[in-house]
């Protein structure tokens, strides 16, 4: 069942349901309302029993960290927390769950589930990887040993495929949880597409982990070199998996797959890293995570820098690291000019990697804003560059 009411209506229900924590199974704060910021990614809420009493635990996610922190349950505290920006709230009680999406228009979309949920009052809960280093595919690429234990020389290795992980999942969840892509199911699986994927460790990470958790997937590994596809499809037949991920040996300019709900890249180099973003968008994706590598196009058009820059990039080091950043800004303009919501976040600390930034953005179809194409002719002027991006995307127009 599906009701309309006022945003301080359907808010109001939604924290009379939270501090019943007799009933209380679980809430799901996500997605960001329109003209308002929130400072966490998303939080997911539980209540749990210390020491004879009931509070509320929340799990915070801000793309990049996981932190939690307990709040008694008062109606002032919940109710604050609820008004904070987000655009979907998911309360699940023991006897159904309401969903709450706040549309553009200001009015509050409910949906009415009856269900029976299982409320879990334990507040310790055991520290898990999400890859078992015992996982095949691990074995099989390389990063554990024939004993399911992690090879030392491929820690940092098993920890960036880890921490990616972590910024898929929930940011996958809740795009879901808004509408941004379609349920997945057995007759149409999530489609992912890794442009550039090399060993395809996070290629196989995100196959395994999803259909773990029965998530219905479809993985595609691009990448140029014909022994790369070789191997990893040799991979897929020895673990069985051959009928939801396939890899394929192609440029990502011009790869044969037209289009998928999700496009991940790392670290593919230079402008090939502006061709995976092309390709996702020009082929319509949903959900978007590019960990950028090295930066040569904008920095070969860097001749002069606009005043008083010219004291920062008069040092080539720095040059260098100024046109990284003008690079990935620019990325990230064009994008929200093209209808992304658009962050840029550290996805693993710089002690395993260097490249260790990462875009991810969301799908909305949002009309471009005229601050952010302002803010983009006045960057491009002053410093005289022409982002390669810029001519890839067949939707982009500052005109």
């Amino acid at each position: 069942m599906q009701r309309v009411f006022t945003v301080e209506e359907a808010l109001l229900e939604a924290c009379n349901n939270i501090i019943d924590t007799n009933n209380l199974v679980r809430v799901v704060l996500s997605g960001r309302r329109r003209n308002m910021q929130v400072e966490q990614e998303r939080i997911d809420i539980r209540p749990v029993e210390i020491k004879g009493q009931v509070i509320l635990q929340l799990t915070y996610n801000d793309g990049r960290a996981t932190t939690t922190k307990n709040i008694t349950p008062d109606a002032t505290s919940v109710l604050d927390l609820l008004s904070s920006g987000y655009a979907n709230i998911t309360v699940e009680s023991v006897d159904g769950a309401m969903s709450i999406r706040v549309t553009k228009s200001g009015d509050a979309q409910v949906h009415y589930e009856k269900k029976a949920f299982e409320q879990n009052l334990l507040h310790d809960k055991k520290k898990t990887r999400l890859l078992d280093p015992s996982d095949p595919f691990l074995i099989e690429v390389g990063i554990a040993d024939y004993k399911g234990q992690i090879k030392p020389s491929k820690n940092d290795k098993y920890k960036q495929v880890e921490e990616f992980l972590r910024i898929l999942v929930p940011t996958l969840k809740a795009a879901i949880e808004a509408g941004q892509i379609l349920e997945p199911t057995a007759k149409k699986p999530l489609s992912i597409v890794d442009l550039g994927c090399g060993h395809a460790y996070l290629t196989f990470a995100a196959h395994q982990y999803l259909r773990n958790i029965g998530m219905p997937v479809h993985v595609t590994g691009i990448d140029i070199r014909p022994a790369s596809r070789d191997r990893n499809n040799l991979i897929a037949e020895k673990l069985g998996i051959t009928e939801s991920i396939t890899f394929r040996a192609e440029e990502i300019a011009e790869t044969s797959t037209q289009s998928a709900d999700v496009a991940i890249a790392l670290h593919a180099c230079d402008t090939a890293t502006d061709d995976a973003i092309a390709w996702a968008v020009n082929g319509g994706a949903s959900l978007l995570l590019i960990a950028p590598c090295c930066h040569h196009d904008i920095q070969k058009q860097m001749d002069q820098s606009p005043e008083p820059w010219g004291a920062i990039t008069k040092f080539g080091v720095m040059k260098e690291r100024m046109g990284d950043l003008l690079t990935d800004a620019l990325r990230a303009q064009i994008l929200r000019i093209v209808g992304y919501r658009v962050e840029i976040i550290e996805f693993i600390g710089g002690e395993h990697t260097p490249r260790n930034i990462m875009i991810r953005a969301v799908k909305t179809g949002a009309q471009a804003d005229s601050l952010d194409i302002v803010r983009y002719r006045e960057i491009t002027t002053q410093w005289g560059v022409i982002p390669a991006l810029s001519k890839k995307i067949s939707s982009f127009t500052i005109s």
